[in-house]
């Protein structure tokens, strides 16, 4: 490992943990490789490959023209001819340009008959970094409705560079969508296992034990569930149990139908609008398969139903805030 593409094993933020991750399955497997636009001699939009390209060469870092359209389709065409790569979209914003290759494509190929596309489409997501309504864009719900496609979002450093050597791994297509304001957050930053491991595709996470009422949530919100939970113990003397979903497709039903029947009082979280969210999906399941167990109605907590305003304090209006999440839990708790 080249000093620039070097990472130490301890103290790993978010991005750094990506990074490690995709840089071990490149070193383990010369079938792996990068696509994307600037991931070669710029080292990425947001840094995360820089030096690769001096360490593993331009055969296997393809900086790319300005088209998620063709990024979509190489990375298709060469997982059939047995390669792995890993494309990177600088912001997940454009994935709407490969939306069709992702879902009439890479999604169905196996189902068809033509192989499966063992491929990773990843990128920054979220909210709450001032990127405005074209840099912003949370797009699980966009794939959510696409059988083929296997999503995940982490929160955590252990879990970002787990999931990634997942997803690489995965014989399926996986969309890998990454907070950007999690990336270089020092409070995530966090020691890593030397030896070599993995987070399950499909497996969601408890974040923290409560008995009182469950929040479900993913990515950056997992943070302000867990501010929230904090902030309800000292004032309110609440146990709120967070889970974290980690896997947006599939869904872990187990551990949902678990902290529903723990609890019976669940408020779900997400940071994409409310209307078509997967909080919708995330309730009907509930609804279907543990409605006896429910002492209070599931309460959903989301952005509005607008683009993401760039102005700093409507950004903070539109998404969900801390005091809207501890209020919310309140009525729970109450009801």
């Amino acid at each position: 490992m080249t000093s620039t593409a070097k990472q130490e094993t301890k103290g790993l933020t978010l991005i750094e943990a990506i990074r490690q991750g995709i840089h071990e399955e490149m070193t383990r497997d010369e079938s792996v490789f990068v696509i994307g636009e600037d991931i070669g001699a710029y080292g990425g939009a947001f840094k995360l490959t820089e030096g690769f390209i001096d360490e593993f060469g331009a055969e296997r870092m393809i900086d790319t023209p300005i088209s998620e359209a063709a990024i979509v389709g190489a990375a298709c065409g060469a997982a059939l001819m047995g390669m792995k790569p890993v494309a990177e979209f600088q912001f997940i914003d454009f994935i709407s340009c490969g939306f069709d290759m992702l879902t009439n494509y890479a999604a169905k190929s196996r189902y068809r008959g033509c192989g499966g596309i063992q491929a990773v489409f990843r990128g920054p997501c979220g909210s709450g970094v001032r990127g405005g309504p074209f840099h912003s864009l949370n797009a699980e719900s966009f794939f959510l409705n696409t059988a083929g496609l296997k999503m995940v979002e982490p929160s955590t450093a252990y879990d970002a560079k787990g999931l990634i050597k997942a997803a690489i791994r995965d014989r399926d297509p996986v969309l890998f969508f990454e907070h950007k304001k999690l990336y270089r957050l020092p409070r995530l930053r966090e020691e890593l296992p030397e030896d070599d491991y993995i987070v399950e595709i499909g497996k969601a996470r408890t974040a923290r034990e409560g008995k009182d009422l469950s929040i479900i949530t993913f990515g950056a919100q997992v943070l302000n569930a867990l501010d929230a939970a904090e902030h309800l113990e000292k004032e309110d003397g609440l146990s709120v149990e967070v889970i974290d979903l980690r896997s947006l497709a599939p869904l872990d039903k187990e551990a949902i139908l678990a902290t529903v029947k723990k609890t019976n009082r669940v408020m779900i979280l997400h940071e994409s609008s409310l209307t078509g969210g997967i909080g919708g999906e995330l309730s009907a399941i509930i609804a279907e398969e543990a409605f006896e167990w429910l002492d209070a109605p599931v309460i959903r907590v989301a952005s509005i139903d607008a683009p993401v305003p760039f102005a700093p304090q409507m950004e903070d209006y539109f998404l969900p805030s801390l005091s809207e999440i501890t209020e919310a839990c309140r009525k729970l708790a109450n009801y």
